[in-house]
């Protein structure tokens, strides 16, 4: 984004000035020795302040080199955050046309039909993440085009400069060594031909063998008709990629003959043929069935549509955010788009625009016919496996080549209001980037969980061994402030009581079934997150576990939201699927807590859920963690491992970053204090 602040003027003589020059040796008072005592004076005393802030910039500054552990490997641009402000009273916020109201909008942003609960700046402040991703304000919601370029990983993605809602719709731009530390860059790509001038959509990138980048993206036409549209780095030696043209040929796709106008977005990153070609899968529907459809292409500016589709599943609507990716059936390592073979299986996945949910399928593909065919077709795209049970759409997955693995990046959108939102100026946030592995155990699940570099965010750490939680009860946790953690949890049942219970007919679902309250045999029991010392607000994730006729034994994992907060303006819905548990698994979870949303990853990633959590009570210093057991008639055993996680370092962009990045107290005293201080003792002698 642009630098707000103003650059002054490069031409000295253009600096304001509050006296006017006079010619050498002129003299009209004079007193030549009086006015140049003055001088040796102001000069002397100038000296001296430029000393004192020298000293006061060594005691209080270290060298960048230094060995401190606490930023030993954060970039140099990284700055701390500021404080939030204290509490204050906002009011209602209207709204307009103007500011992007849509019918689509209002959709994506979950809008509370309900009272409006009076916010105030304390609570909305605290709703901010310390280390996800989010831009400094306004709207954002698809990932586009994740890749890592020249030391540099970057992220683009849907972007409202102007507003927090959506409309407007351009591509921002951000730049990290890690994924998790963040530099904001210049927007990438606006709104400002006929063929996207109603929005930049989502797009994906692909690196060609040579290095270079296409990136191939929707727009909407002056018509409002989705075509794609094709996109490069001006300069494919600047490692930020920081301008981007757009092909004097666009669009280079429109909707085929018998496609709606509207029913034709999110270009794939392309994969390598066999033939030679480069080939793309586009999602969009046919009457109520999803499909994608398939383009071959060796420019990337003509294309080939296949006869047929990759694949179609009826009654799942218009696929959005197709994906098409291989995954190891063997190796723990990522493999790049193209790869294909024996040991391969392929993921399409889709975002359904009737549920907003994200879908994935294992299957086989067939590079001949340009088709796939699911393992399961009672577990197929839209009707099987969800990416996360939570709060997740419009995900992309990239090869990150710089480590060998896949990586997934997903929306985590709002859950509030849109009046609330408009009131804290920003909307919207991405997921902790994933890895994505073939769970060879399971066969039919992925095995997602957060890149490792988070934890290098981890501080203090407690430890809970063996605690026993006893039926009915609840444990605090003394693990000091509650809104920034990372918890690893084991949790066993009683083996004696799992045998011996009474089998039940009772079918159990985590959206149906009442919720953590809902007592069983077998649980629920978890952890109680973002709750405060009442437990007034609290949301539980849960296992539970039920055993059904012939004494099959069946695990749920579940979060419910309905306690999370006293406002009445906010989505509380209850969450979860089934999960698989093998033989002699113990019961796990990871959790991150991150201020207004939790991520949770069950039996190593197997299944996940991610909420937002709007509390008005459990924030700041009084969010508390607690461990539950809420069955009848078995205790739990626990172990729980829980670090506080320091704050990521997001940045804004200003002109001339690297510049910037480089130029610090130190550049300061050993470069230009030199020269202040030559000038002034040339002027004094």
């Amino acid at each position: 984004m642009a630098d707000p602040r103003p650059f002054l003027p490069s031409d000295p003589n253009t600096l304001p000035c509050t006296y006017t020059p006079l010619p050498n040796g002129a003299n009209p008072d004079g007193a030549p020795e009086t006015r140049k005592r003055h001088l040796k004076e102001l000069l002397a005393i100038f000296s001296g302040l430029l000393m004192v802030s020298l000293l006061v910039v060594i005691i209080s500054g270290k060298e960048p080199n230094s060995h401190n552990a606490s930023n030993k490997h954060e970039p140099l641009f990284l700055a701390k955050q500021p404080h939030t402000a204290s509490p204050q009273k906002l009011r209602p916020v209207s709204r307009g046309v103007p500011a992007g109201v849509s019918e689509k909008m209002n959709r994506l942003a979950g809008d509370v039909e309900a009272p409006v609960f009076p916010w105030n700046n304390s609570m909305l402040s605290w709703q901010r993440t310390a280390f996800h991703f989010q831009p400094e304000k306004n709207w954002m919601n698809d990932p586009n085009g994740p890749l890592f370029y020249k030391g540099w990983y970057h992220f683009f993605y849907q972007y409202n400069p102007n507003k927090a809602v959506w409309g407007d719709i351009v591509w921002g731009h951000a730049v990290s060594k890690d994924l998790i530390h963040w530099l904001h860059l210049p927007l990438a790509m606006v709104a400002d031909q006929w063929y996207d001038v109603n929005g930049v959509w989502t797009g994906s990138a692909t690196i060609l063998p040579d290095g270079k980048i296409v990136m191939l993206y929707t727009g909407s036409t002056n018509e409002s008709v989705q075509v794609q549209n094709l996109a490069y780095p001006a300069d494919h030696s600047d490692p930020l990629l920081l301008n981007w043209v757009k092909y004097s040929g666009n669009p280079v796709l429109v909707p085929p003959p018998g496609i709606g106008y509207k029913d034709f977005r999110d270009p794939t990153t392309a994969w390598f043929t066999s033939q030679g070609k480069w080939r793309i899968t586009i999602g969009s529907k046919l009457n109520k069935t999803g499909i994608s459809l398939v383009y071959d292409t060796k420019d990337f500016k003509t294309y080939d549509l296949l006869n047929g589709v990759l694949h179609a599943v009826p009654g799942t609507g218009m696929w959005e955010c197709v994906d098409f990716y291989p995954v190891s059936k063997t190796s723990d390592k990522g493999l790049d788009t193209s790869v294909n073979g024996p040991d391969v299986k392929h993921v399409v996945k889709a975002s359904l625009d009737d549920d907003r949910n994200d879908y994935y399928a294992f299957g086989t593909y067939d590079e001949k016919t340009g088709k796939w065919v699911p393992d399961n077709q009672k577990i197929d795209v839209g009707i099987g496996i969800r990416y996360d049970y939570g709060k997740f759409y419009a995900s992309k997955t990239f090869y990150d080549q710089n480590k060998g693995r896949r990586v997934l990046w997903g929306w985590i959108g709002e859950s509030d209001s849109e009046n609330a939102d408009v009131q804290k100026g920003w909307a919207s946030l991405q997921g902790i980037p994933r890895t994505v592995l073939f769970d060879q155990k399971t066969g039919s699940n992925l095995l997602q969980w957060p890149v490792e570099e988070i934890e290098t965010l981890r501080l203090s750490s407690k430890d809970f061994n063996k605690v026993e939680v006893k039926a009915g009860s609840v444990v605090p946790l003394q693990v000091g402030p509650a809104t920034q953690l990372d918890i690893v949890a084991e949790f066993e049942l009683d083996k004696r009581v799992l045998e011996s219970v009474a089998e039940s007919n009772e079918a159990f679902s985590c959206n149906t079934s009442g919720g953590a309250a809902k007592r069983g045999a077998l649980g629920p029991f978890g952890l109680l997150v973002l709750a405060d010392e009442t437990l007034t607000e609290q949301t539980p994730v849960y296992f539970y576990v039920a055993k059904g006729p012939g004494g099959i034994v069946d695990t749920f994992f579940c979060a419910d939201q309905t306690r999370s907060s006293v406002a009445n303006d906010v989505r509380k819905e209850i969450t979860g699927s089934y999960i698989p548990v093998l033989k002699d698994e113990k019961l796990s979870v990871r959790i991150l807590v991150d201020h207004s949303i939790v991520e949770s990853f069950a039996q190593g990633g197997r299944t996940t859920i991610t909420n937002r959590i709007y509390p008005t009570k459990a924030i700041y210093g009084a969010a508390r963690l607690f461990v539950f057991n809420n069955a009848t008639e078995t205790s739990v055993t626990a172990s729980i491992k829980v670090w506080q996680l320091n704050s990521a370092f997001i940045r804004p962009y200003y002109q001339d970053e690297t510049s910037l990045a480089s130029f610090n107290h130190f550049t300061f005293i050993k470069f230009i204090a030199p020269f202040f201080i030559f000038f002034t003792l040339f002027f004094v002698r």
